[in-house]
């Protein structure tokens, strides 16, 4: 006869909160990146030595001097950053970065509302990640999808299972007691 409450090794005590620290400091760190990426954008703009630096390195590397299309380019690019791409581009990655720490470190200290929060932020973006693939297939964007799609799924079956634990030990106890 199966046991109905089997519970796969992935999902078992030990194994269960060794994956959610991993996926904890996963976040964490991808919101890192993020802070750091946005401090940057936001920061290293007023800098002009530091860009003046960094685009005289850039054009010797593309040899910009010999190429009138990629200086065209560089300078449409320059033209549309000046509108406030970068300033918006920045904001919108420390929010993330907010949102990253936020549900990393809640996973890592175990509360609902963090696994919760990050099964569903995390979805959110599986679509966007499926269209970039469709557009542009490539081995990184597809073992990111894969990450993503893992914890929505490990996060979904933890939340699924704790919420049906109660139910199971009342029940447990009813017989008990008879």
């Amino acid at each position: 006869m199966s046991d109905p409450m089997h519970v796969p090794v992935i999902l078992q005590e030990p194994r269960r909160h060794r994956y959610l620290k991993l996926i904890a400091l996963f976040k964490i760190g991808k919101g890192v990146l993020l802070l750091l990426l946005g401090v940057s954008l936001l920061f290293l703009n007023a800098r002009t030595r530091w860009m003046d630096a960094l685009s005289d390195w850039t054009a010797d590397e593309i040899l910009m001097e010999h190429s009138r299309a990629v200086a065209y380019l560089l300078n449409k690019l320059q033209v549309v950053l000046q509108g406030g791409a970068l300033h918006v581009t920045g904001l919108l990655a420390l929010f993330y970065a907010a949102v990253l720490f936020t549900e990393g470190i809640g996973v890592y200290m175990q509360q609902r509302w963090a696994e919760l929060l990050m099964i569903f932020a995390t979805g959110a973006l599986i679509p966007i990640e499926v269209r970039h693939l469709w557009h542009r297939p490539g081995l990184v964007g597809v073992l990111i999808l894969l990450a993503n799609c893992f914890i929505v799924w490990f996060l979904y079956r933890v939340v699924k299972r704790d919420k049906a634990k109660p139910r199971v030990e009342h029940q447990r106890e009813l017989v008990e007691t008879r």
